[in-house]
C-alpha cells in the first residue's frame, strides 16, 4: 500500500473484568477456537442500551456484563456462546449467539429470548454479529468454521415483518458488520481473507458489485469486530496484530490504534455516547480500552 502513515493513537484501560469473574479453565468454545487452552474470559461486543449502560459479551461462557469501573455486574448467564450484540428496539439488546441464533435481550431483568433460531427449518452455521439499518432491518453475519478452505459463510437480514434475506453466501469467515452512516452499504470482515467487503443495500435483496474496501495486514488473525463514527470512519479490530485500524470513507487508513500495551487480541469497538471515544474489547487481559478520536 502506498499511503501516508496513519496517525498513530494510544488507548487507555477504562476497565478491566474483575479477578472475582475469572476462574480459567478449559471450555467447548475455546477447545474449537482457542487450540484447548484455559481461558478466565473472552470479551467481545462493545454496546451501549438506551439507558446509556455499556455491555460485553463473555463468549465462552455465556456471560453478559454490564460494565462498571469496578463490579461489572452480570446482566445475563446462559447455555449459550453470545458474540455481537447491538442495540434493538424499545429497551432491548440483540444478541447474536454462535450455538442458539439470534436472541433478545432484556438488559434490565437479563430475560433472553429467541429471535430466529433457523432460515427455512436449517440451522446457521454459527452467528458471529449483529447491527440495525434502516427501515428496521437487522443483518448478522453466519461465521461458523468457515475460511478460505470453506467460503461459504454468511450474510443474513431480518426484516420486522420476518422476511430473510441472504445477502452474502460465499464468504471466508465474515465476522464484524457494520453499516455506512447513509445506511446504503454493508462493511464486513472476512476474517480469513484478512479483507474488508463493502456492498450496497437494496431492500430487493439483489446484491451486485460487492468489493474488497480494505485489507489489513496478514497473520494469524485477521479482521474482527467493525464500528463506523459520526464522520463515516470505518473502525476495524485486528486481533493477531494487536490494532484497530481507522479508514476514511475512500478506505485510506488514517489512524493506527495500537493495543499491544495490554494484549494482541482486540476483537471489537463501539462509539460512547459522546461519539467521539471509541472503546475496544481487548480480549487478551479481559479489558475494556478507550480512545479520544481527534476530528478529521
Amino acid at each position: 500500500m502506498w499511503f501516508p502513515a496513519p496517525r498513530d493513537l494510544t488507548p487507555r484501560l477504562l476497565s478491566r473484568l474483575p479477578d472475582r469473574h475469572r476462574a480459567p479453565r478449559r471450555t467447548g468454545w475455546a477447545d474449537a477456537n482457542r487450540g484447548g487452552r484455559e481461558i478466565d474470559s473472552f470479551l467481545e461486543a462493545p454496546c451501549f442500551d438506551a439507558a446509556g449502560n455499556l455491555h460485553v459479551v463473555d463468549i465462552p461462557y455465556g456471560r453478559i456484563f454490564r460494565v462498571t469501573p469496578t463490579q461489572w455486574p452480570v446482566v445475563a448467564e446462559y447455555d449459550g456462546w453470545p458474540n455481537g450484540l447491538a442495540a434493538g428496539t424499545a429497551d432491548s439488546l440483540l444478541v447474536a449467539d454462535h450455538r442458539h441464533g439470534l436472541l433478545s435481550l432484556d438488559p434490565a431483568s437479563g430475560a433472553i429470548a429467541p429471535l430466529l433460531e433457523t432460515v427455512g427449518g436449517e440451522g446457521f452455521k454459527g452467528l458471529n454479529d449483529v447491527t440495525t439499518g434502516p427501515g428496521g432491518q437487522i443483518l448478522f453475519t453466519d461465521q461458523g468454521q468457515t475460511g478460505m478452505q470453506d467460503p461459504s459463510g454468511r450474510l443474513w437480514r431480518l426484516w420486522p415483518d420476518g422476511r430473510v434475506d441472504r445477502l452474502i453466501g460465499n464468504g471466508p469467515s465474515p465476522n464484524g458488520i457494520a453499516l455506512n452512516r447513509a445506511g446504503t452499504h454493508a462493511y464486513v470482515a472476512m476474517t480469513r481473507s484478512a479483507e474488508i467487503w463493502r456492498l450496497p443495500l437494496r431492500e430487493d435483496a439483489w446484491v451486485g458489485k460487492a468489493g474488497v474496501f480494505f485489507r489489513t495486514p496478514g497473520g494469524i488473525v485477521g479482521p474482527d469486530g467493525l464500528a463506523v463514527d459520526a464522520h463515516d470512519r470505518l473502525f476495524v479490530a485486528n486481533p493477531g496484530h494487536g490494532m484497530v485500524w481507522g479508514l476514511d470513507p475512500y478506505g485510506l487508513p488514517v489512524l493506527a490504534i495500537d493495543c499491544r500495551g495490554f494484549g494482541r487480541t482486540p476483537t471489537n469497538a463501539c462509539l460512547a455516547p459522546d461519539g467521539t471515544t471509541l472503546l475496544i474489547t481487548e480480549a487478551d487481559s479481559g479489558s475494556v480500552l478507550s480512545v479520544d478520536l481527534p476530528a478529521p
